[in-house]
């Protein structure tokens, strides 16, 4: 079976939920005739039509608030957004009308609306087209936010999400689309929802991290094996809500906790795992908790884009004074 790419991936989830689900549309910006700005959406409206992938005006307002009533009105939108910085404009809609739909109708309206965005720097873009702001995101009760790292979660996590009954934000790590390649079984199996994933077993220390970092931790992981520090690697792949289960499930046996993301370090997911860490299972611990993250600035243009990216030597660093500076 041919390896296919985390945006091939994307497409094929898009193709078999809207063979097998008259109630799927498709919508954004350029998702028709030009397949989108990746090319994720390629191919659908030509088989599907134009009443199912609809090209939107360049108005991401107009798109939040169109998602929205579709999906309280028995339809199961997919919106696209261009870049995750372009979201913002469509903040209302998710804030104030998808997250609370089912709360303000008591149950008897729901909003099964997924929201994707590619998001991320590493592809020397302008700022609003390498956010990496999930954390904002997860804050908002009400919506649920998910980040594939691998082309076989990409697929059945976007399966899953479109079939939940409430509104998601699909984050794709834009700068993996092509360079993480793996094979993909299109049998329409989703993959578990609010759950982490394993990558690697290790005994020395637990790294947790998602999207395009992933790849990054994983490269680590395999140096600090060499270097004798057996890292257990964990995909969170559900930002929001976090399976803190699986967290403490590791740390029962590493007792040490790294955390990696490539967004702000200051109010970042990493600092809600933790915290939680602390409350929960603070006598676990080893060695207090580190955080490998982005800076607290704007992403800078692609001249100083590196200077922001996490590199292979910062998560093996950070490991070495976890493990060897608290023995």
């Amino acid at each position: 079976m041919a390896e296919v790419t985390l945006l091939d991936a994307i497409n094929m989830a898009l193709h078999y939920e809207m063979a097998h689900n008259q109630s799927v549309i498709v919508l954004g910006e350029d998702v028709g005739d030009n397949g989108g700005v990746f090319r994720a959406t390629v191919g659908l409206k030509e088989k599907y039509g134009c009443k199912r992938v609809i090209d939107s005006p360049l108005a991401e307002a107009l798109i939040g608030g169109v998602t929205v009533g579709m999906a309280t009105q028995g339809l199961r939108p997919v919106a696209e957004f261009q870049f995750q910085g372009f979201v913002f404009p469509a903040i209302e809609h998710l804030v104030c009308h998808a997250a609370r739909m089912r709360n303000r109708t008591r149950g008897r309206l729901t909003c099964p609306a997924v929201f994707r965005a590619p998001f991320g720097g590493g592809i020397h873009a302008p700022e609003h087209h390498s956010e990496s702001v999930e954390a904002l995101f997860a804050h908002i009760p009400g919506i649920s936010v998910v980040i594939p790292s691998s082309p076989q979660r990409a697929y059945g996590l976007l399966l899953a999400a479109i079939r939940s009954n409430d509104p998601i934000m699909f984050f794709e790590p834009k700068r993996i689309y092509r360079t993480v390649k793996s094979t993909v079984i299109d049998n329409g199996e989703a993959l578990p929802l609010n759950t982490c994933f394993t990558l690697r077993k290790g005994r020395d220390l637990t790294l947790v991290t998602w999207g395009a970092c992933v790849v990054e931790s994983l490269q680590a992981a395999q140096a600090l094996s060499e270097l004798g520090i057996e890292a257990e690697v964990i995909d969170l792949a559900t930002i929001k809500p976090i399976d803190m289960a699986s967290i403490i499930k590791s740390l029962e046996k590493t007792g040490r906790l790294l955390v990696v993301h490539e967004a702000c370090k200051t109010c970042g997911v990493g600092a809600e795992i933790i915290a939680r860490i602390s409350e929960q299972a603070m006598c676990l611990l080893k060695a207090p908790p580190r955080r490998v993250t982005g800076a607290d600035t704007i992403m800078p243009y692609y001249q100083n884009e590196d200077y922001f990216m996490i590199q292979e030597d910062d998560i093996i660093d950070a490991a070495k004074m976890l493990v060897e500076g608290w023995k």
